[in-house]
């Protein structure tokens, strides 16, 4: 499987293709990484140095990529945290080219606009972008439960407001929706979840939430998910393999004391996810 990933990079720690690409390579997935951003450290940090990319320099690059003559060999495209307006036109110009070359491959994009705790953090002009024009390209999206708020207007919370809130959205585009961060009033205390739904049901996976705040946790879950829908079909399988992969990343973490997430200790839980949550069918 070949992935090509549009996304930020960062020199110290993991957020975006830095947390992205090397847990899908312990997977067995060939990724073409693109930057848009190479930043010292994530901007959680309230500083940090380094260039922006110009979208035309991107486009540059992924011109080059596609010079070589491998765009029919690539399976999925995948994007990220968008920081400006012009690379939108630069992902979306991307996946058309890619489909031209390989009518299978699909596009997934993590619509990155903010939490519940945060509320949005990105330019303002950036979910309208996403709403009206990325989303509906896009084959599959992992919004969190306020993301998919924002992108449907509506106020998902219980676990029917969400699941239509999530058909709201695949009738923008995407036939498959993978909302993390599930938080319901009615759940077990001290669990978090995700959802995941496509064309053949929809599937929901409890796990214990931990108290802590992760950058670029977001980013590995969109890529396993990602990778592992894409070679299974399944929306369950990937859903087990993503959460007990991520609990354990984030179990990790934790026990280590760090800010940082520890992508290169957890590498076998992606490896060989031990597959300790299972989800249930809720349509």
């Amino acid at each position: 499987m070949k992935i090509l990933s549009v996304q930020s990079a960062v020199a110290y720690g993991h957020v975006g293709n830095s947390a992205a690409v090397f847990p899908l390579q312990r997977i067995g997935v060939e990724v073409l990484p693109v930057y848009t951003v190479t930043f010292s450290n994530h901007t959680g940090y309230g500083a940090w140095r380094g260039p922006m990319i110009d979208p035309s320099d991107v486009r540059e690059v992924i011109a080059g990529i596609e010079d070589r003559g491998v765009f029919g060999q690539i399976d999925a495209v995948l994007s990220g945290y968008q920081g400006g307006e012009g690379i939108g036109d630069v992902i979306i110009d991307a996946v058309t080219r890619v489909k031209a070359a390989n009518p299978g491959a699909v596009y997934a994009c993590d619509p990155v606009m903010g939490n519940a705790k945060s509320g949005c953090f990105v330019a303002p002009a950036i979910p309208v972008l996403l709403r009206e024009r990325v989303v509906p390209v896009a084959d599959i999206i992992t919004p969190n439960q306020f993301e998919l708020g924002f992108l449907t207007e509506t106020e998902p919370d219980t676990l029917e407001s969400t699941l239509a809130s999530v058909d709201l959205a695949r009738a923008m585009g995407p036939r498959t929706v993978l909302v993390t961060s599930v938080e319901r009033p009615d759940r077990e205390e001290g669990t978090i979840e995700m959802l995941a739904v496509d064309d053949e049901g929809a599937w929901i996976v409890q796990t214990p939430h931990l108290p802590m705040k992760a950058n670029g946790s977001g980013d590995v879950t969109a890529a396993l998910f990602t990778a592992h829908y894409v070679e299974t079909g399944s929306a369950q399988t990937a859903l087990e393999r993503t959460a007990s992969s991520v609990y354990d990343l984030l179990q990790a973490t934790l026990d280590s004391g760090e800010r940082e997430l520890q992508l290169v200790e957890a590498q076998e839980f992606y490896a060989h996810p031990r597959m300790q949550f299972t989800a249930r069918q809720v349509r």
